[in-house]
Protein backbone atom coordinates (compact mmCIF):
# COMPACT_ATOMS: atom_id res chain seq x y z
CA UNK A 1 0.00 0.00 0.00
CA UNK A 2 1.37 3.21 -0.61
CA UNK A 3 2.02 6.13 1.76
CA UNK A 4 0.41 9.18 0.96
CA UNK A 5 0.36 12.02 2.30
CA UNK A 6 -1.13 15.96 1.95
CA UNK A 7 0.11 18.75 2.47
CA UNK A 8 -2.60 21.53 2.93
CA UNK A 9 -2.88 25.16 2.98
CA UNK A 10 -4.23 28.03 1.13
CA UNK A 11 -0.59 28.82 -0.50
CA UNK A 12 -1.24 32.07 -1.28
CA UNK A 13 1.47 32.23 -2.02
CA UNK A 14 3.89 28.64 -2.44
CA UNK A 15 6.68 30.01 -0.54
CA UNK A 16 10.00 28.46 -0.53
CA UNK A 17 9.65 27.44 3.33
CA UNK A 18 6.48 25.00 1.64
CA UNK A 19 8.32 23.98 -1.07
CA UNK A 20 11.24 23.19 1.58
CA UNK A 21 8.83 21.31 3.49
CA UNK A 22 7.43 19.18 0.33
CA UNK A 23 11.05 18.42 -0.70
CA UNK A 24 11.86 17.23 3.12
CA UNK A 25 8.27 14.96 2.46
CA UNK A 26 9.30 13.40 -0.55
CA UNK A 27 11.75 11.50 0.65
CA UNK A 28 9.42 9.70 4.21
CA UNK A 29 6.28 9.30 1.66
CA UNK A 30 5.37 7.63 -1.58
CA UNK A 31 3.09 10.25 -2.93
CA UNK A 32 3.00 14.02 -1.63
CA UNK A 33 -0.61 15.84 -2.47
CA UNK A 34 -0.07 19.29 -1.78
CA UNK A 35 -4.24 20.30 -1.80
CA UNK A 36 -5.37 23.85 -2.01
CA UNK A 37 -8.32 24.62 0.41
CA UNK A 38 -10.66 26.85 -0.82
CA UNK A 39 -12.86 28.56 1.84
CA UNK A 40 -15.02 30.62 0.06
CA UNK A 41 -15.57 32.94 2.98
CA UNK A 42 -11.92 33.59 2.70
CA UNK A 43 -10.56 36.32 0.43
CA UNK A 44 -7.39 35.20 -1.41
CA UNK A 45 -4.97 37.75 -3.90
CA UNK A 46 -4.05 35.00 -6.14
CA UNK A 47 -5.92 33.28 -8.31
CA UNK A 48 -6.66 29.89 -7.76
CA UNK A 49 -5.68 28.31 -10.85
CA UNK A 50 -2.01 30.40 -10.80
CA UNK A 51 -1.21 28.81 -7.50
CA UNK A 52 -2.21 25.69 -9.48
CA UNK A 53 0.49 26.42 -12.20
CA UNK A 54 3.08 27.98 -9.31
CA UNK A 55 3.50 24.80 -7.81
CA UNK A 56 3.58 22.03 -10.81
CA UNK A 57 6.05 24.11 -12.20
CA UNK A 58 8.05 23.69 -8.78
CA UNK A 59 7.84 19.96 -9.46
CA UNK A 60 8.23 17.93 -12.30
CA UNK A 61 8.37 14.56 -9.76
CA UNK A 62 5.84 12.20 -10.10
CA UNK A 63 5.44 11.81 -6.60
CA UNK A 64 3.87 14.84 -6.67
CA UNK A 65 -0.02 15.71 -7.13
CA UNK A 66 -1.43 19.17 -7.06
CA UNK A 67 -5.17 18.58 -6.16
CA UNK A 68 -7.61 21.45 -4.74
CA UNK A 69 -10.39 20.65 -2.37
CA UNK A 70 -13.21 22.35 -0.51
CA UNK A 71 -14.35 20.37 2.60
CA UNK A 72 -12.17 19.43 5.74
CA UNK A 73 -8.85 17.91 5.45
CA UNK A 74 -9.64 14.57 6.75
CA UNK A 75 -12.06 13.99 4.52
CA UNK A 76 -10.16 15.29 1.66
CA UNK A 77 -7.72 12.13 3.04
CA UNK A 78 -10.16 9.87 3.00
CA UNK A 79 -11.36 10.06 -0.68
CA UNK A 80 -7.64 10.31 -1.20
CA UNK A 81 -6.81 7.62 0.36
CA UNK A 82 -4.02 9.62 2.19
CA UNK A 83 -3.20 8.23 5.97
CA UNK A 84 -1.12 11.13 6.66
CA UNK A 85 -1.02 15.17 6.82
CA UNK A 86 2.04 17.01 6.66
CA UNK A 87 2.76 20.30 8.24
CA UNK A 88 5.71 22.66 8.46
CA UNK A 89 6.78 24.16 11.35
CA UNK A 90 8.73 27.62 11.48
CA UNK A 91 9.01 28.11 15.11
CA UNK A 92 6.87 26.96 18.96
CA UNK A 93 3.58 29.62 17.91
CA UNK A 94 3.70 26.83 14.54
CA UNK A 95 3.68 23.87 16.90
CA UNK A 96 1.14 25.01 19.27
CA UNK A 97 -1.32 26.24 16.60
CA UNK A 98 -0.94 22.93 14.64
CA UNK A 99 -1.01 20.52 17.30
CA UNK A 100 -4.52 21.74 18.52
CA UNK A 101 -5.66 21.07 14.89
CA UNK A 102 -4.12 17.86 14.29
CA UNK A 103 -5.69 16.59 17.88
CA UNK A 104 -8.91 17.49 16.63
CA UNK A 105 -8.02 15.52 13.47
CA UNK A 106 -7.14 12.31 15.34
CA UNK A 107 -10.50 12.57 16.85
CA UNK A 108 -12.13 12.56 13.63
CA UNK A 109 -10.20 10.09 11.64
CA UNK A 110 -7.56 8.01 11.83
CA UNK A 111 -5.14 10.34 9.88
CA UNK A 112 -2.20 11.26 11.80
CA UNK A 113 -0.30 14.31 11.23
CA UNK A 114 3.61 14.66 10.71
CA UNK A 115 5.44 17.49 11.33
CA UNK A 116 8.36 19.11 9.80
CA UNK A 117 10.71 21.71 10.52
CA UNK A 118 11.14 24.20 7.79
CA UNK A 119 14.81 24.88 7.31
CA UNK A 120 16.04 28.15 9.45
CA UNK A 121 16.89 30.14 6.55
CA UNK A 122 13.06 30.12 5.73
CA UNK A 123 11.80 30.60 9.21
CA UNK A 124 10.55 34.20 8.75
CA UNK A 125 9.20 33.63 5.53
CA UNK A 126 5.33 34.01 5.84
CA UNK A 127 2.80 33.99 3.25
CA UNK A 128 0.50 36.92 4.83
CA UNK A 129 3.58 39.15 4.19
CA UNK A 130 5.10 37.90 0.80
CA UNK A 131 1.63 39.56 -0.50
CA UNK A 132 1.90 42.35 1.53
CA UNK A 133 5.51 43.29 0.03
CA UNK A 134 3.98 41.85 -3.81
CA UNK A 135 1.04 44.06 -3.62
CA UNK A 136 3.40 46.83 -2.64
CA UNK A 137 5.29 46.15 -5.92
CA UNK A 138 8.34 45.10 -3.46
CA UNK A 139 10.62 42.05 -5.17
CA UNK A 140 9.37 38.68 -3.77
CA UNK A 141 12.32 36.36 -5.85
CA UNK A 142 13.95 35.49 -2.06
CA UNK A 143 10.94 33.91 -1.01
CA UNK A 144 8.87 32.11 -3.44
CA UNK A 145 10.65 30.48 -6.31
CA UNK A 146 9.15 31.25 -9.87
CA UNK A 147 7.25 34.59 -8.43
CA UNK A 148 7.09 35.94 -12.17
CA UNK A 149 4.31 32.62 -12.46
CA UNK A 150 1.75 34.44 -10.11
CA UNK A 151 1.29 37.43 -12.18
Amino acid sequence: MKKIAVFPGSFDPFTKGHEDVVNKALELFDEVVIAIGINSSKKYYFNIDKRVMHIQSLFENKKIKVLTYQKLTVDFCKDINAKFIVRGLRDNKDFEYEKSIAHMNTELSNIQTIFLLTAQKYGAINSSIVREIFKNKGNIDSFVTNSNLLV
